[in-house]
């Protein structure tokens, strides 16, 4: 099991994304790939794991119309 996945999975979870969107993204190793280096340039940018989480979250939110 991959921890910093799953981490990644959790905070987006805490921001309500929902499970079917995040299990599409983690099934498909490209978006997944996309995923976790927003998530580290994120947070290699200043932003808190959680902050991250948020601002991807509010990406995802907007590219699926929600």
């Amino acid at each position: 099991m991959d921890v910093q996945r799953l981490n990644i999975y959790e905070r987006l979870r805490d921001f309500k994304v929902p499970s079917s969107i995040l299990d599409e993204i983690f099934s498909d190793e490209k978006d997944l790939k996309i995923l976790e280096d927003a998530f580290s340039a994120l947070v290699d940018d200043g932003f808190s794991e959680d902050g991250a989480a948020e601002k991807i979250s509010k990406m995802i939110f907007k590219e699926l119309d929600i």
